[in-house]
């Protein structure tokens, strides 16, 4: 589950738990937003993942180029002419070469994990403090996040009216230029 949306369930019903009270003459006004809508059509969050794509893109071209010369060292390998003492140390070199590679390859992995962690995580904090204004403007007690088809949808079904999805975006363009 979504941190996000977790820290957000729990808001809820704890002011709702809280404030029932008061508000049960009251209607509580709920909305719904699509967070990764938001980050996806926002100009600082498109920027965001054109950078995330960069740096994965930057480490794609070593990884490929080491890819590239493993496959020449395994090619001289197989050359009939090499002695018997060189094709030994050509494949300890290759070997050498290959466990590099992998090391490098779970080193990539892991910083590219962690960049889009970090970066989901602040810009989860960012959508969420552009959600807090456009609710608070609006009246809503909660947005919820309504998730997509590529992540957990919480909400099953909503009145197109209670999508503040652009509303949000407009907000988080604007605190975030």
């Amino acid at each position: 589950m979504n941190t996000g949306l977790g820290k957000l369930l729990t808001v809820v019903v704890a002011a709702v738990a809280c404030a029932g009270p008061v508000w049960a003459a009251e209607s509580l006004r709920v909305a719904v937003m699509d967070q990764q809508n938001v980050i996806e059509r926002s100009k600082a969050g498109t920027r965001a993942l054109e950078e995330l794509k960069a740096y994965s893109a930057t480490r794609q071209k070593i990884i490929n180029s080491d890819d590239q010369e493993l496959k020449e060292m395994e090619q001289s390998l197989q050359d009939p002419n090499l002695s018997e003492q060189v094709k030994q140390e050509r494949q300890g070199q290759f070997q050498a070469k290959i466990e590099a590679y992998q090391r490098r390859l779970a080193d990539f992995n892991r910083e590219i994990q962690q960049k889009q962690r970090e970066t989901v995580a602040e810009y989860s904090k960012k959508v969420e403090d552009a959600a807090r204004v456009v609710a608070q403007r609006e009246g809503y007690v909660a947005i919820l996040d309504k998730g997509n088809e590529a992540a957990v949808r919480i909400v099953i079904y909503n009145q197109p009216a209670l999508d503040l999805t652009e509303q949000v975006v407009k907000e988080f363009d604007k605190q975030n230029k």
